[in-house]
Protein backbone atom coordinates (compact mmCIF):
# COMPACT_ATOMS: atom_id res chain seq x y z
CA UNK A 1 0.00 0.00 0.00
CA UNK A 2 1.44 3.39 -0.97
CA UNK A 3 1.22 6.53 1.10
CA UNK A 4 -0.51 9.46 -0.63
CA UNK A 5 1.75 12.41 -1.39
CA UNK A 6 1.13 15.72 0.33
CA UNK A 7 -0.05 18.45 -2.03
CA UNK A 8 2.69 20.64 -3.47
CA UNK A 9 2.92 24.11 -1.97
CA UNK A 10 3.01 27.16 -4.15
CA UNK A 11 5.17 29.73 -2.36
CA UNK A 12 4.21 33.31 -3.09
CA UNK A 13 5.71 36.56 -1.71
CA UNK A 14 3.52 38.23 0.91
CA UNK A 15 4.54 41.76 0.01
CA UNK A 16 6.44 43.40 -2.80
CA UNK A 17 9.07 44.52 -0.26
CA UNK A 18 11.66 41.71 -0.33
CA UNK A 19 13.19 42.97 2.93
CA UNK A 20 10.39 41.30 4.91
CA UNK A 21 11.53 37.84 3.85
CA UNK A 22 8.01 36.44 4.35
CA UNK A 23 6.28 33.98 2.03
CA UNK A 24 2.66 32.88 1.88
CA UNK A 25 2.18 29.11 1.85
CA UNK A 26 -0.69 28.46 -0.53
CA UNK A 27 -1.30 24.80 -1.42
CA UNK A 28 -1.76 24.29 -5.13
CA UNK A 29 -5.42 24.16 -6.14
CA UNK A 30 -6.71 25.67 -2.89
CA UNK A 31 -8.87 28.80 -3.15
CA UNK A 32 -7.12 32.00 -2.11
CA UNK A 33 -8.29 33.03 1.37
CA UNK A 34 -9.71 36.52 1.86
CA UNK A 35 -8.31 38.59 4.71
CA UNK A 36 -5.81 36.01 5.97
CA UNK A 37 -3.17 33.54 4.77
CA UNK A 38 -3.27 29.76 5.16
CA UNK A 39 0.34 29.81 6.30
CA UNK A 40 3.44 32.00 6.34
CA UNK A 41 7.11 31.01 6.20
CA UNK A 42 9.72 33.35 7.67
CA UNK A 43 13.26 33.51 9.01
CA UNK A 44 14.52 36.05 11.54
CA UNK A 45 13.99 37.41 15.05
CA UNK A 46 10.61 36.57 16.59
CA UNK A 47 8.51 39.28 18.26
CA UNK A 48 5.37 38.12 20.10
CA UNK A 49 2.66 39.92 22.00
CA UNK A 50 0.57 38.70 24.86
CA UNK A 51 -3.18 38.86 24.56
CA UNK A 52 -3.90 42.48 23.62
CA UNK A 53 -7.29 44.04 24.31
CA UNK A 54 -8.87 47.28 23.17
CA UNK A 55 -7.95 49.64 25.95
CA UNK A 56 -5.82 52.75 26.00
CA UNK A 57 -2.79 53.60 28.16
CA UNK A 58 -5.15 54.53 31.03
CA UNK A 59 -6.82 51.08 30.76
CA UNK A 60 -10.09 52.51 29.41
CA UNK A 61 -11.81 50.16 26.98
CA UNK A 62 -12.96 51.62 23.68
CA UNK A 63 -16.69 51.62 23.01
CA UNK A 64 -18.17 48.67 21.12
CA UNK A 65 -16.68 45.66 19.39
CA UNK A 66 -15.16 47.49 16.41
CA UNK A 67 -13.78 50.24 18.66
CA UNK A 68 -12.11 47.66 20.87
CA UNK A 69 -10.73 45.73 17.88
CA UNK A 70 -9.37 48.97 16.38
CA UNK A 71 -7.66 49.87 19.68
CA UNK A 72 -6.28 46.33 20.10
CA UNK A 73 -4.78 46.48 16.60
CA UNK A 74 -3.27 49.90 17.37
CA UNK A 75 -1.84 48.49 20.59
CA UNK A 76 -0.33 45.58 18.65
CA UNK A 77 1.27 48.01 16.18
CA UNK A 78 2.80 49.91 19.13
CA UNK A 79 4.15 46.71 20.71
CA UNK A 80 5.61 45.58 17.38
CA UNK A 81 7.32 48.96 16.95
CA UNK A 82 8.80 48.64 20.45
CA UNK A 83 10.32 45.32 19.32
CA UNK A 84 11.63 46.73 16.04
CA UNK A 85 8.88 45.09 13.97
CA UNK A 86 6.26 46.47 11.60
CA UNK A 87 2.87 45.20 10.47
CA UNK A 88 4.37 43.57 7.38
CA UNK A 89 6.45 41.33 9.67
CA UNK A 90 3.32 39.72 11.15
CA UNK A 91 3.14 35.98 10.54
CA UNK A 92 0.20 35.10 12.82
CA UNK A 93 -2.75 36.67 14.62
CA UNK A 94 -5.08 34.80 16.94
CA UNK A 95 -8.37 36.56 17.70
CA UNK A 96 -10.45 35.65 20.75
CA UNK A 97 -13.99 37.04 20.65
CA UNK A 98 -16.83 36.70 23.13
CA UNK A 99 -19.50 36.76 20.39
CA UNK A 100 -18.87 35.23 16.96
CA UNK A 101 -22.04 36.81 15.56
CA UNK A 102 -20.83 40.25 16.66
CA UNK A 103 -17.54 39.61 14.82
CA UNK A 104 -19.28 38.39 11.66
CA UNK A 105 -21.70 41.33 11.66
CA UNK A 106 -18.73 43.73 11.83
CA UNK A 107 -16.54 42.35 9.03
CA UNK A 108 -16.71 45.43 6.80
CA UNK A 109 -15.81 47.84 9.60
CA UNK A 110 -13.17 45.45 10.98
CA UNK A 111 -11.56 45.15 7.56
CA UNK A 112 -11.42 48.91 7.20
CA UNK A 113 -9.89 49.35 10.67
CA UNK A 114 -7.40 46.54 10.02
CA UNK A 115 -6.23 48.07 6.72
CA UNK A 116 -5.93 51.56 8.26
CA UNK A 117 -3.74 50.27 11.09
CA UNK A 118 -1.88 47.25 9.67
CA UNK A 119 -2.19 47.82 5.92
CA UNK A 120 -2.93 45.17 3.32
CA UNK A 121 -0.69 42.49 4.85
CA UNK A 122 -2.67 39.43 5.94
CA UNK A 123 -0.82 36.84 8.05
CA UNK A 124 -2.09 33.44 9.07
CA UNK A 125 -5.02 33.98 11.43
CA UNK A 126 -7.23 32.01 13.75
CA UNK A 127 -10.54 33.12 15.28
CA UNK A 128 -11.85 31.57 18.50
CA UNK A 129 -15.04 32.30 20.41
CA UNK A 130 -14.56 32.25 24.18
CA UNK A 131 -16.97 32.47 27.09
CA UNK A 132 -15.33 35.65 28.39
CA UNK A 133 -12.01 37.45 28.67
CA UNK A 134 -10.10 38.40 31.83
CA UNK A 135 -11.33 41.98 31.58
CA UNK A 136 -15.07 41.49 31.98
CA UNK A 137 -16.14 44.19 29.49
CA UNK A 138 -13.55 43.28 26.83
CA UNK A 139 -15.14 41.98 23.60
CA UNK A 140 -11.96 40.94 21.74
CA UNK A 141 -8.37 39.95 22.55
CA UNK A 142 -5.68 39.44 19.91
CA UNK A 143 -2.27 37.72 20.09
CA UNK A 144 0.35 38.54 17.45
CA UNK A 145 3.56 36.93 16.22
CA UNK A 146 5.97 38.75 13.92
CA UNK A 147 9.31 37.75 12.42
CA UNK A 148 11.81 40.50 11.69
CA UNK A 149 14.37 39.51 9.03
CA UNK A 150 18.00 39.51 10.11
Amino acid sequence: MSTPKAPALAVLPVTKEPATGLQILQPSGWPMPKGYANGVAAEGRIVVTGGVIGWDAQERLAAGFVGQARQALSNIAAILAEGGARAEHLVRLTWYVVDMDEYLASLRELGQAYREILGAHYPAMALVQVVRLVEKDARVEIEATAVVPR
